[in-house]
C-alpha cells in the first residue's frame, strides 16, 4: 500500500532491496550501530540548550538571518516555490514549522558555541527530543549520507548472497563494535532491548560491515590507486600557493606592484597592509573551474592577476606545482573515494530502489 503524508516519520521508507524495506528508523539504527549518532545528538543538545537560554533571556532572533539560511537551503535543494518546499518536507514527514524551527535552533546554537548542555542519554530522552534528532538528521542532510552508507552495505550483501563470509571477519567486526560502543558482551542484550532490536539484527549488521570492509580492502589495492591517480593526473595536480586577501581592487593592484616590481615577499606585503595571508596546498579540482587554466599556465614564482573573491580580491603567488603522488594522504583519499563511489554506485543501481530521492 502506498505511503501517505500521515505515515509516522520513522516509518517512512527510504529505499527497498528486493522485498525488504529500509525506513528512516532502519537508517538511524544502522548509523547508531556504526557509532555515527553521538556527534549529531550532542550537537542537537547544544542547540536546544542555546535556544532555551535565549528564551530565558527574552532574546529575539534575526528574521533576516533566518530568511537568508532558509533561502540558501531552498536554493541548494532546487526548491523554487513554497509549494515545492512543502511537498519536499511532506515527503519526509516534516512540516513548515519543523523547517523554521530547525533554522531558529541553529541560529541560537551559533550564538553560544561554548554552551554546556545537560547530558541526556539518547535512550532516556523524551520522545519529542528524539523526534527533533530525526528532524535534525533530515534537514542537515546527514540522514541522506547515512542512508547512502547503509545502501552500499545492503547492496554489497545482496551481491555476496550465497558466498561464505569468514567467521574471523565477523568476529573482528564484533570486537570493533564493542570497542567503539564501550559495551561488553554482558551488556549487549540490554543494549539491543533499548534499541528495540534482536540478536538477528545484530548479526546482520556485523555481516554487512564485514562484507563492506572486505570489499573495500580488495578494491583499494595499490595498483588500483595508481591506475585511478594516473587517470586523474591533471585534476589531482597539487599547487603550493601564497594568498593575500584584500578588500578592494586598488589594494590588490598596489600589493601586486609591491610584490612584482619591488620584489617584496608576499607575507611581507600582507604584513605591511595588515591583510590576511595564507600559505596552503590545493588540488586543481578544488580550484573554481574558471580559474583552473590560469593556475596551469603559470610557472612557479609567478603571481596571478587579482582574483575577485566575495566582496574583495585575492592575490595568489604559485610557489610550486606537483603531479599527484600515490603516497600523499589527500591524493589517496580522492582516489579511494572515486574507486568506492564508482563500485557502489553500480551495486546500488542493480539492487537498490530509492523511494525518497537523496537531496
Amino acid at each position: 500500500m502506498p505511503e501517505t503524508q500521515t505515515t509516522p516519520i520513522e516509518k517512512k521508507v527510504i529505499f527497498t532491496c528486493g522485498d525488504r524495506d529500509f525506513s528512516v528508523h532502519d537508517v538511524i539504527d544502522a548509523a547508531h550501530f556504526r557509532g555515527e549518532l553521538e556527534a549529531e545528538w550532542n550537537n542537537l543538545l547544544r542547540c536546544v540548550a542555546a535556544e532555551k537560554k535565549a528564551d530565558e533571556q527574552d532574546l529575539e532572533f534575526s528574521d533576516e538571518a533566518i530568511d537568508t539560511v532558509a533561502e540558501q537551503f531552498r536554493y541548494q535543494h532546487d526548491l523554487i516555490t513554497a509549494e515545492e518546499t512543502e511537498r519536499w518536507l511532506a515527503e519526509r514527514g516534516l512540516t513548515l514549522s519543523d523547517f523554521s524551527a530547525y533554522f531558529v535552533r541553529h541560529y541560537w546554537g551559533e550564538q553560544w558555541h561554548d554552551i554546556e548542555p545537560e547530558a541526556i542519554d539518547l535512550f532516556s530522552a523524551p520522545g519529542d527530543l528524539r523526534e527533533l534528532l530525526t528532524n535534525e538528521l533530515i534537514l542537515s542532510g546527514e540522514l541522506d549520507r547515512m542512508a547512502q552508507r547503509l545502501s552500499w552495505r545492503v547492496a554489497a550483501g545482496c551481491a555476496a548472497e550465497g558466498k561464505a563470509i569468514d567467521p574471523p571477519l565477523i568476529a573482528a567486526e564484533e570486537a570493533l563494535f564493542f570497542e567503539r560502543s564501550g559495551l561488553t558482551e554482558d551488556h549487549l542484550a540490554t543494549w539491543l532491548e533499548r534499541v528495540g532490536r534482536d540478536p538477528g539484527w545484530f548479526r546482520d549488521a556485523l555481516t554487512m560491515e564485514a562484507i563492506q570492509r572486505r570489499d573495500c580492502a580488495a578494491l583499494l589495492s595499490r595498483p588500483a590507486r595508481e591506475r585511478e591517480i594516473a587517470a586523474l593526473r591533471l585534476p589531482l595536480t597539487c599547487f603550493e600557493v601564497e594568498t593575500i586577501e584584500l578588500d578592494s581592487l586598488d589594494a590588490a593592484r598596489e600589493a601586486l606592484l609591491c610584490a612584482r616590481e619591488d620584489g617584496m615577499a608576499m607575507e611581507e606585503v600582507a604584513a605591511d597592509g595588515r591583510y590576511p595571508y595564507r600559505h596552503t596546498e590545493v588540488l586543481l579540482e578544488e580550484i573554481p573551474e574558471e580559474l583552473q587554466q590560469k593556475f596551469l599556465s603559470v610557472h612557479p614564482g609567478d603571481i596571478l592577476e587579482p582574483i575577485a573573491h566575495g566582496d574583495g580580491f585575492h592575490l595568489c603567488r604559485i610557489i610550486g606545482k606537483a603531479e599527484p603522488d600515490v603516497d600523499d594522504p589527500t591524493v589517496q583519499e580522492r582516489a579511494d573515494n572515486r574507486i568506492l563511489d564508482r563500485h557502489f554506485a553500480d551495486l546500488t543501481t542493480r539492487y537498490i530502489l530509492w523511494q525518497i530521492l537523496l537531496a
